[in-house]
């Protein structure tokens, strides 16, 4: 039996854009185990895949001597983790080109540009896989049957009672922790005037600490519902599979809201490579909106323009186009 280890050390969306992986190496060798190294904040999301076989804590300072591993794939680079695959003896250390560090502490190197690249994330992640027998390149549709995410522990019953069985439970995220450009509490605002409340159920997440920066909205509109704060990680993927879709920019629940096949609607900037031909929502019912043509006026500004000048109108016509069917 073949011990794998998937590394990928950053963030919710990354790591939720790298767990197809999993399963094409499930897929590529059956009765294999498959291992992924990551930060506590992602563990919940991680563990969630049915084709994880156990997650290490790199935040905990977990020994890689004691998984057995005969493979670990570089997602992220990370040249202490590389170093310590290395001094564990594991015997296929497959990292890109791009690194210095993995001249010397990898032995199968895959030539990799991401920064450039035409392709989405997670079709460069795969790329990885190629040492081991993966396919030059996965379609997008064939990657969204990857994920696995099937072990959704569920959420407080309290919360869960607040689905509306007879109304479009619509998640509103506004915010993105500063992992990308926003679309700003105005065109919630707008947003949530235009979509008529017979027809919409409306529920805004995100932390703690956004729920006292989007606190104005509950004030203007009382029959918005809170979740922030009030879920954990693993809790807001099982809410998520069951309500009826997600609005947010480039962010973590975004990606998970995909993955879990509800109507992911992701707002995006035209700027490379914020954009979502590398950083697509990807899912049955996943749907992006961006600008049309370039824009490098604010490639350098947190306040973008580019996403801003996305309408409201066009979400909510979006929207109830899908009530409608």
């Amino acid at each position: 039996m073949r011990t794998f280890i998937i590394s990928r050390t950053d963030a919710i969306g990354d790591v939720v854009l790298t767990l197809p992986m999993a399963g094409v190496l499930k897929e590529l060798y059956p009765g294999s185990r498959v291992l992924f190294l990551g930060r506590s904040y992602t563990e919940e999301v991680v563990k969630a895949s049915e084709h994880i076989d156990g997650f290490l804590n790199w935040d905990e300072g977990k020994s890689l001597e004691a998984t057995n591993a005969d493979t670990i794939i570089h997602v992220f680079p990370n040249k202490r983790v590389a170093a310590l695959a290395k001094k564990a003896h594991i015997k296929e250390r497959i990292g890109t080109t791009n690194r210095i560090f993995h001249w010397s502490t990898c032995n199968r190197l895959v030539k990799l540009s991401r920064r450039h690249s035409p392709l989405h994330e997670a079709q460069l992640n795969l790329r990885l896989l190629r040492p081991l027998g993966a396919k030059a390149q996965y379609s997008l549709e064939e990657i969204g049957g990857y994920y696995g995410l099937t072990r959704l522990a569920p959420p407080p019953a309290e919360i869960a009672a607040q689905i509306d069985p007879h109304r479009f439970n619509l998640v509103l995220h506004p915010k993105s922790r500063g992992s990308a450009r926003e679309w700003g509490l105005d065109n919630f605002r707008e947003l949530i005037r235009l979509l008529p409340q017979d027809h919409f159920k409306i529920f805004i997440s995100g932390t703690a600490a956004e729920g006292e920066l989007v606190r104005s909205l509950f004030g203007e509109f009382p029959f918005l519902t809170d979740l922030t704060g009030r879920l954990t990680l693993g809790q807001l993927i099982s809410f998520l599979s069951r309500v009826d879709g997600l609005v947010a920019a480039s962010t973590g629940p975004l990606h998970l809201a995909a993955a879990v096949g509800i109507n992911a609607m992701g707002i995006y900037p035209p700027i490379r490579p914020m954009h979502p031909g590398r950083w697509a929502p990807i899912g049955p019912k996943a749907k992006v909106f961006v600008k049309e043509g370039e824009c490098e006026d604010c490639r350098k500004s947190e306040n973008c323009h580019c996403i801003r000048e996305i309408r409201a109108g066009m979400l909510k016509d979006y929207l109830l186009f899908l009530t409608s069917k």
